[in-house]
């Protein structure tokens, strides 16, 4: 299996990568013969960006690439094509262990100045062991103004064989100065069958349930996958679903907003609970505190900047949790519109089609226009720090 058939209906950009990695295999190659090898008008590049909505598969696309790049596959010498996903060299990127892939995500709502320093710290030294040092930053949006422009100067004047891999959902999402100096490439939503497709051949899931859980996603792969695979999940989804029409007075709206957001704190608490114990024994292990013993003097604060961390990461956690859930509405708007003006177009919400053609004759679509932008309104306001009840609340009142 191709590291490329990870990447789900992305085929012209998997071409653009398939050839940017054959170039990077000859570029090495020479290097290692003795020659001098240039990158100039190849189709590699030191710098890449990744741009796509939700679900659209541009962090899988930059480990696909990641693997490609440090692929010691025998058939190389014969002709091959890097990327097979067999040999040590993508094996090792794929899952995360190779000493020259570096993939760096977060759980906080930003990177900032100190983490990035690090990273480009990480990026000027050569390979270990492999043919590129490569640097995965799947959450490129989520750096500070600070951050970037740390970032600017290693993506300026990269350390040879080391290669940029940003992902960002849009270019705006990036500063100009570091997108300017990226390969920029494109990805897009894939098509419902085709994720529906994988779920059935690689996950082992019932057709009708994969082809069900592809359309309520909208194509987006791994909530797909977690919607066929979990029963918890597809409750929750029913419980949004229910909502719009249970927007009858205030005291519903109230109550409704109030459940929305218990909802997402309790998804946030799981993860919490998961994790936060994991991660405090560990440092308290690490700080020789381990089975209940009381921690050193002056380590205190390591176990705060701990602290700090989790509650950052629990309120990205809750907001995502929310977002998904505003997602999920705004698709069931979406299907109500699409009635409204005849269209026969499948539902998103397959399980709430009764729910979507009452709304449909009882409401007319300026109305619809608006509750969408209602939600638009909620999700702007979660991005502005808002305190979660009060958006919420304001749009459950702006739906009624």
């Amino acid at each position: 299996m191709a590291v490329w058939d990870d990447v789900v209906g992305q085929q012209r950009a998997t071409e653009q990568l398939a050839a940017a990695a054959r170039d990077a295999h000859a570029y090495v190659t020479a290097a290692e013969q003795g020659a001098a090898p240039e990158l100039a008008g190849s189709a590699m590049t030191h710098a890449w960006l990744f741009t796509g909505p939700p679900g659209s598969g541009r962090a899988t696309a930059a480990r696909a690439f990641a693997a490609a790049l440090q692929c010691t596959s025998p058939d190389l010498a014969l002709g091959g094509s890097p990327g097979c996903g067999f040999c040590d060299g993508c094996h090792t990127a794929l899952v995360g262990t190779h000493a020259d892939v570096d993939v760096i995500r977060t759980d906080l709502l930003t990177i900032g100045v100190k983490e990035t320093r690090d990273l480009v710290r990480r990026a000027q030294l050569s390979p270990a062991g492999g043919r590129w040092q490569v640097i995965v930053l799947e959450d490129a949006d989520r750096l500070t103004e600070g951050a970037g422009n740390v970032l600017l100067k290693a993506v300026e004047e990269p350390a040879p064989r080391t290669v940029w891999l940003l992902c960002a959902p849009s270019t705006e999402d990036v500063l100009p100065t570091i997108r300017s100096r990226c390969r920029h490439l494109a990805l897009h939503t894939p098509r419902v069958d085709a994720v529906a497709d994988v779920l059935v051949r690689r996950d082992g899931i019932e057709p009708d349930v994969a082809h069900a859980a592809a359309q309520a996603t909208q194509g987006h792969l791994e909530r797909a996958r977690r919607l066929a695979t979990d029963a918890e999940a597809r409750s929750r989804r029913a419980a949004v679903l229910r909502l719009p029409e249970r927007l009858t007075d205030v005291g519903g709206c109230l109550r409704a907003a109030q459940e929305l957001v218990d909802a997402a704190a309790a998804d946030a608490k799981q993860l919490a609970e998961e994790l936060d114990e994991k991660e405090t024994e560990a440092l308290r292990a690490a700080l020789g505190a381990a089975d209940g013993k009381r921690l050193p003097r002056g380590t205190a604060g390591a176990m705060k900047e701990l602290e700090d961390k989790q509650k950052r990461r629990a309120t990205r956690t809750q907001r995502d949790a929310l977002d998904l859930a505003l997602t999920d509405l705004t698709g069931f708007y979406r299907d109500v519109l699409a009635r409204q003006f005849g269209s026969r177009v499948a539902l998103s919400g397959g399980e709430s089609a009764d729910a979507v053609e009452r709304v449909a004759a009882a409401t007319a679509p300026e109305q619809t226009l608006r509750r969408m932008e209602a939600i638009l309104d909620c999700r702007r306001a979660l991005d502005r720090n808002v305190a979660p009840l009060l958006a919420v609340e304001a749009m459950t009142m702006a739906l009624r």
